[in-house]
């Protein structure tokens, strides 16, 4: 067994109903809250009022920054950081999705520290621990960012998605209710789902990866497939709901101390090229060609998500399951409604030169077991533009 070290520190309040915890959480870290989410919407209204009034009840008072949108931009994250100062905030609630904490995030080291959350990307300056300190409450099963010390922004001016990256903005707790997923509709159910296998399956395949992710990843793996279908047709599913909160916080676990690979590295540069693209959605298109990229590279992690995929494979030697998980993964995407290529998303066949130069910016793709150059990195996009309408 290898060496590996683990380390986590945000406090995980993990239970139907533990929303009603978070004004006493807040309440611990600071007195003047700004809370962070995307615009009201009839379904998550009922959650922003019940999180203020919980909020002041604890004595916590809150400004609230609504102003979140998909993939936050650099400017999202400082119109929220302006109103953090105007309020003189002391911690931050993200509430909502990937881009809510993610923005929550930016804006705790934006409002703390000079210039703007992009000087302190992952391979620029580190912010430090002026950082406000963050909670955050996730209303979907993907991104695992309430457990990661990841916050992603996109550069639209560059058309960049990048990311901060540091433990001073790991949450100090994070609420995962699985109440809070119910009304989440079919098609996010599907992105944010299949975002949390390809979180498990990077890190269960990356080189950082240890026994302890391993366990960690190969069951958020199991508890996507089995129950991830049958939750995007019937959403109201409360115990399906519960596997997928588990599953997102224990591949976002998996990011935090192991990684990504080859297929975020590609999603993000889909997502700061075309931010209508969700990013889960970004993934289910490139994962196929990834597979068959890969499989061969990494045969019994490949294996085992063949064999989960496909159970009729249990008895199948190691390389022939490893094969199998590349149909496996087309069955699951045509499952959930995500059996798509590039074309079907109106990404431009004469920018995918452009692309794969983008998708080789971030250092994901060389934690790959099979590490693409340019041409290969091309030649695989080419093999993802194909519509499958």
């Amino acid at each position: 067994m290898k060496n590996f070290d683990y380390y986590q520190p945000t406090k995980i309040a993990y239970g139907c109903g533990r929303l009603s915890e978070v004004g006493k959480i807040v309440a611990q870290y600071g007195k003047r809250c700004l809370l962070v989410s995307v615009p009201a919407f009839p379904e998550i209204e009922p959650v922003y009022d019940k999180v203020k009034a919980l909020l002041q009840d604890a004595n916590v008072a809150v400004a609230h920054f609504d102003g979140v949108i998909p993939n936050p931009t650099i400017a999202t994250i400082n119109a929220g950081t302006n109103v953090a100062k105007a309020h003189r905030a002391d911690v931050v609630l993200g509430l909502g999705g990937g881009s809510s904490m993610d923005a929550a995030k930016a804006i705790a080291v934006e409002a703390t520290h000079e210039g703007s959350c992009w000087d302190y990307l992952f391979y620029k300056q580190a912010p430090t621990e002026k950082t406000l300190p963050i909670i955050a409450v996730t209303t979907t099963s993907g991104t695992g960012s309430h457990v990661t010390q990841v916050a992603v922004v996109t550069n639209t001016a560059e058309k960049d998605k990048s990311a901060l990256y540091n433990d001073n903005i790991l949450p100090r707790v994070a609420v995962v209710d699985p109440e809070l997923m119910l009304t989440v509709p079919p098609k996010t159910t599907a992105c944010t789902g299949f975002d949390v296998f390809a979180h498990a399956f990077e890190s269960f395949i990356h080189p950082a990866g240890s026994p302890y992710t391993d366990l960690l990843a190969k069951e958020a793996m199991t508890l996507v497939v089995n129950n991830l279908p049958s939750v995007v047709q019937e959403g109201s599913n409360l115990e399906g709901r519960k596997a997928l909160a588990w599953a997102d916080t224990l591949s976002g676990l998996c990011i935090k101390s192991a990684g990504v690979t080859l297929p975020h590295g590609i999603g993000m540069a889909i997502g700061g090229m075309y931010p209508h693209v969700a990013h889960g959605e970004a993934l289910a298109l490139v994962y196929p060609e990834f597979m068959r990229y890969t499989f061969r590279s990494a045969v019994s992690q490949f294996a085992a998500a063949g064999r989960l995929l496909n159970p009729d494979q249990e008895a199948s030697p190691d390389e022939t399951a490893a094969e199998a998980s590349c149909g496996g993964i087309e069955n699951f995407l045509k499952q959930i409604g995500l059996w798509k290529g590039l074309k079907d998303v109106a990404v431009p066949e004469n920018e995918l030169d452009q692309l794969a130069h983008a998708s080789m910016v971030l250092p994901d793709y060389k934690n790959n077991p099979r590490i693409a150059g340019y041409e290969e990195m091309r030649g695989l996009l080419q093999s993802c533009y194909a519509s499958k309408r």
